[in-house]
């Protein structure tokens, strides 16, 4: 990939593969950047959890780092925000959390907002949106009246697990709807149990499932591109006419930044 492509940094996970740790973001949001949106993908690590990590923290200055940067994608991960992060009761035993994430994502979303580089969060993404402005979230969906269960059978193939299952019904005239040529739905895949509850001030409903659970939003008066979904477009993006939409519109965000970088740095 040519470095004359925008730079948009991807928040990695913080994983334990034996007795180490490291830090890695799934292939398909890697793909999604690279080729959907046309970019150099740049995975940012967790920080401000452990010994090592606290070190990290200590010497990465957020400003700075977005300041290299030409977009910011926050993906999806197995792993849930801890519910201290927005008041909300503590997990059940088992709940598998990344504490180093959460340091790291929520503070790079508001960074990026207040910086106007352009922002796209999918799934946890999504969640950390909301959060990181305020919003909180139901851990279980399924357990909450009148909310359907929006977790994929884990028995399943990928391929079903990724099948859309349910439509969202797209804001008029709001950014997606824009985005899928001014439809008034679409079918999107749905892979997770925790959603949310209390929408964060200055977010904008952009799709809605039909139990009413808000499924996209885009953070109204952002100065750059700033929009989440629950769902995964990533998957397979090049298929679904919205996902290839959606990530195109953030590498041309991303291009726009990165001409004004360089029109500064001449």
């Amino acid at each position: 990939m040519s470095l004359s492509r925008p730079l948009i940094g991807i928040q990695a996970d913080v994983l334990t593969i034996g007795a180490a740790s490291f830090h890695g973001a799934g292939e398909k949001y890697i793909n999604a950047v690279a080729h959907g949106a046309g970019a150099t993908p740049l995975l940012i690590p967790g920080f401000g959890e452990g010994a090592e990590l606290r070190a990290l923290a200590e010497v990465v200055d957020i400003d700075e780092l977005l300041g290299q940067l030409d977009g910011l994608f926050l993906p999806g991960s197995p792993s849930n925000v801890e519910p201290h992060r927005y008041g909300g009761a503590p997990s059940r035993p088992g709940t598998l959390h990344d504490p180093s994430r959460d340091a790291a994502s929520l503070e790079l979303i508001r960074a990026a907002l207040r910086l106007g580089v352009p922002l796209l969060c999918v799934c946890r993404g999504y969640q950390e949106l909301n959060v990181a402005l305020g919003g909180s979230l139901h851990q279980h969906v399924h357990e909450q009246p009148g909310l359907l269960d929006h977790r994929e059978d884990k028995a399943a193939p990928r391929t079903e697990q990724y099948a859309p299952v349910h439509p969202v019904r797209l804001s008029p005239g709001g950014l997606l709807a824009g985005l899928a040529g001014g439809a008034a739905e679409w079918t999107v895949n749905s892979l997770h149990g925790q959603g949310i509850e209390r929408l964060a001030p200055g977010l904008a409903v952009e799709a809605v499932a039909p139990d009413g659970l808000v499924e996209a939003v885009r953070v109204a008066g952002a100065t750059g591109f700033a929009v989440g979904v629950q769902w995964h477009p990533e998957w397979r993006f090049e298929a679904d006419a919205l996902s290839r939409a959606l990530f195109a519109a953030f590498g041309d965000a991303a291009r726009v930044r990165r001409a004004q970088r360089n029109a500064v740095a001449r």
